[in-house]
């Protein structure tokens, strides 16, 4: 397939393994082939939401065909924790049931049937517990996983207090699963000296690495994790893929047998944390113009039954509060309600879209109040670029550097005929009865770092070859997003060599030490420059010995296209490697990278948390049915600002697909628990995706001409998680067709989030019988 790739190594435009791809070549973790004696796991899990374990009856598991043996929370020798800060999160649990799915025992067989099959089998005598399971009433109660969050600037309630126009309310946004194309899976193969090597699908091999070797009660030397790629991971696999990890490994360590363990999407979806849903209490005061003047908020989000990564996720929804928007004064609350359901875990944008959305609800809200056009309010209310303005600095006090927030959204406006077809919508609504036609533009800034500063560092490896072919180790994880391809294209720029001369080796501990997670949109970011460091040493050292043989100083040496050329000297590259390895040349080097500039106050809830903005604009047309509550995402036309493009072919497809996602999450994907606490929406029969058809036939996507201010990669930026905050635009449009029943209509618009049919038929309904 390489003859047909473009490998240019600036321009490259195909993902580094879209060959493997369309050829069913890529290897996953389940496709690596099985060592002779492999066995197979399974996890029994908990059937009860909350209940203290008297009794527990293993007896028809362990006599179930094909089964080895059983192992419990007593058989760990070391660590039964798997939580990534606090330790509160159980591999297996120890005497109490904490929700329905929670893992209780492995069971391991001679095939995945047997051992599925089996752990169903177990049987519990059990004291039942009160079962709390609506973040609201927990918050209420009192049970929270961690102390609450709360951020001030300015004086929120005299601003509030004093302000023309004041709206108040309540209101919630609903969870999302993660949904991943491969499912957790993991498998560990014991070696000698007690070592542990274990094949994982997850985003973090180096916590992965902790967590089983804390388990095991052996050093992390012990114990190499492995990703050559991901089925996808969204935040599912960050945190959470630990408990696949350490069980495959526990196993594996006490029968000296490979063990491979991997989840069916049901099992999945009961064990595995999800999207925090939030809670919202809301007091926006206003003045005649739509501006902000004081802002007070309480945000209660459903942790779960344990911590997991939700302070971390609550950190970031505060600090995206403000979206675009100046917020002058401000008072913001965030609790992590205890629930006895899965432990919610990062999904992509990590809180940032829940704190967003909120101010947008209220943006949407206050021009309806006041009868205005709601990109109007938007853009009343955007930061100022200019630098002495006090409307340039965000509510925890870091300037919004490079704004470009009014020309981005000003470009697609203009490009999408924003008025036009804001006239021509009025004109068919008022026209057509049942059908109701709605538009929304809506903004996106999003901060780009982890919340944690020392996390943001990373660690690259490159190797050349006496055939100048080059080998590249980094710590970033490849989950579908492209990341090994713009590394590829990072080092084959830097070495002057073709695309084709470069490749991505697996992500591996035994490389790269002590990584931080593939998140916060940071892969690229900081891998990138880690391998970019390495390769610009042994750039020097190489430049340095083609000098001594061209006669020309360093600087006249360049590489390119596979030569190395100074003045009217040329080399191949090859040919100066083999000279160089000759002369005992170190032809490998390790590269690091820490990002600069950014701090943050956890206990003020203030400092600069983010190393730059990525921007956004999106503009959404749809059409509801008010009489079934169906709807159609009609067209759409999103503006994002991607910096220096690395790979523009793969930032529109992550601009694209994080738009869908974000679409699925407000409008079609909705979480229920039953009153005994289980997930009803447990598989892709009744939890709702979307797919092809949900796509609109006009879907145009273009990346905003801008050069990063910040010292990034190429000056480029993330495309990660920021376009998932795009999809506002497709909620609001439909909020603004419901709006639309009565031509005159001011006030607030009751639509729920997900906006599905059932809802939007029943915020349909809730206005006619207001407006009677």
């Amino acid at each position: 397939m390489n003859n047909i790739i473009d490998t240019s190594p600036v321009t490259q435009r195909v993902h580094e393994s879209a060959w493997a791809h369309v050829t069913g070549k890529a290897l996953y973790t389940d496709d690596l082939p099985e060592l002779q004696g492999t066995l197979h796991a399974a996890l029994g899990l908990s059937p009860y939401a909350h209940a203290r374990i008297l009794k527990t009856d293993l007896s028809k598991v362990k006599a179930s065909t094909g089964v080895i043996t059983v192992f419990t929370a007593s058989d760990i020798p070391g660590d039964n924790q798997c939580g990534p800060i606090i330790k509160d999160d159980p591999i297996l649990a120890d005497g109490l049931l904490q929700y329905v799915g929670q893992p209780v025992f492995i069971v391991v067989a001679d095939s995945h049937e047997h051992a599925r099959k089996a752990a169903r089998l177990a049987e519990y005598e059990v004291e039942m517990l009160p079962a709390q399971l609506h973040p609201r009433a927990a918050a209420a109660d009192g049970q929270l996983v961690i102390p609450p969050m709360h951020l001030r600037r300015g004086d929120a309630q005299s601003r509030l207090a004093a302000a023309p126009h004041r709206i108040q309310g309540q209101w919630q946004v609903g969870g999302q699963e993660q949904f991943y194309l491969e499912g957790q899976i993991a498998s560990a193969i014991p070696g000698e000296g007690n070592t542990m090597l274990v094949y994982c699908s997850t985003q973090h091999p180096s916590e992965m690495q902790h967590i089983v070797a804390h388990a095991l009660h052996i050093g992390s030397h012990q114990v190499q994790v492995v990703c050559r790629r991901m089925g996808g991971g969204f935040g599912g696999k960050e945190s959470q893929s630990a408990l696949w990890a350490a069980c495959a490994a526990i196993a594996a360590s006490h029968l000296r047998r490979p063990v491979k363990l991997r989840a069916d999407r049901d099992d999945d979806m009961q064990v595995t944390g999800k999207r925090h849903d939030f809670c919202y209490d809301y007091d926006a005061g206003f003045d005649a113009d739509g501006r902000l003047l004081g802002l007070s908020v309480q945000m209660i989000s459903r942790a779960g039954f344990s911590a997991d990564l939700s302070g971390p996720v609550a950190t970031r929804a505060v600090c995206h509060l403000d979206n675009a928007y100046f917020l002058s004064d401000v008072d913001v609350r965030a609790l992590c309600a205890k629930t006895n359901t899965q432990s919610n875990t990062a999904f992509r944008g990590f809180g940032g879209p829940q704190g967003a959305l909120l101010i947008e609800y209220l943006m949407d809200d206050i021009a309806r109040h006041l009868g205005k056009d709601p990109y109007e309010v938007r853009r009343s209310n955007f930061y100022d670029p200019d630098p002495a303005n006090e409307r340039y600095l965000t509510h925890y006090g870091q300037p919004v550097a490079d704004n470009v927030l009014q020309p981005l959204s000003e470009q697609l406006h203009q490009e999408a005929n924003y008025a036009a077809r804001r006239e021509a919508i009025l004109a068919f609504n008022r026209q057509s009865p049942v059908l109701k036609k709605g538009l929304a533009l809506t903004p996106v800034k999003f901060g780009i770092a982890f919340n944690v500063t020392h996390l943001n560092q990373a660690g690259g490896l490159v190797h050349i070859y006496l055939d100048g072919t080059v080998l590249v180790n980094h710590g970033g994880t490849e989950m579908g997003q492209g990341i090994h391809t713009k590394i590829l294209q990072v080092v084959a720029r830097e070495l002057g060599v073709s695309a084709d001369k470069v490749r991505i080796a697996a992500t591996d501990t035994s490389k790269i030490a002590n990584t931080s997670a593939t998140a916060a949109s940071t892969g690229t970011d900081l891998n990138g420059k880690a391998v970019q460091d390495a390769a610009i040493q042994l750039r020097q050292r190489l430049s340095a010995l083609a000098s001594r043989l061209s006669g020309a100083p360093e600087t006249a040496v360049h590489f390119s296209d596979n030569q190395v050329t100074a003045g009217d000297w040329t080399m191949p590259f090859a040919e100066l490697i083999q000279k160089a390895y000759l002369q005992r040349i170190q032809l490998w080097s390790d590269g690091f990278y820490a990002t600069p500039g950014i701090h943050w106050n956890a206990a003020a809830m203030q400092g600069s948390p983010f190393q730059y903005f990525a921007y956004g604009a999106a503009l959404s047309e749809v059409i509801v049915d008010t009489l079934t509550g169906e709807w159609k995402l009609l067209a759409t036309d999103l503006l994002y600002d991607a910096g220096q493009s690395i790979n523009p072919a793969i930032d529109r497809g992550q601009v694209e697909g994080g738009f869908i996602q974000g679409m699925g999450w407000l409008t079609m994907e909705e979480l229920v628990w039953n009153k005994e606490g289980k997930l009803s929406t447990h598989a892709p029969s009744t939890y709702k995706i979307p797919a092809v058809s949900d796509c609109p036939a006009h879907f145009n996507t273009r990346l905003f001409s801008n050069v990063n201010a910040a010292d990034t990669i190429y000056r480029s930026k993330a495309v990660g998680e920021p376009p998932l905050l795009l999809a506002f635009s497709v909620f609001f449009a439909i909020r603004d067709a419901v709006a639309a029943i009565h031509s005159d209509f001011k006030g607030h618009v009751p639509l729920a989030a997900p906006a599905t049919p059932e809802a939007i038929l029943n915020a349909v309904q809730t206005m006619q019988s207001t407006l009677k």
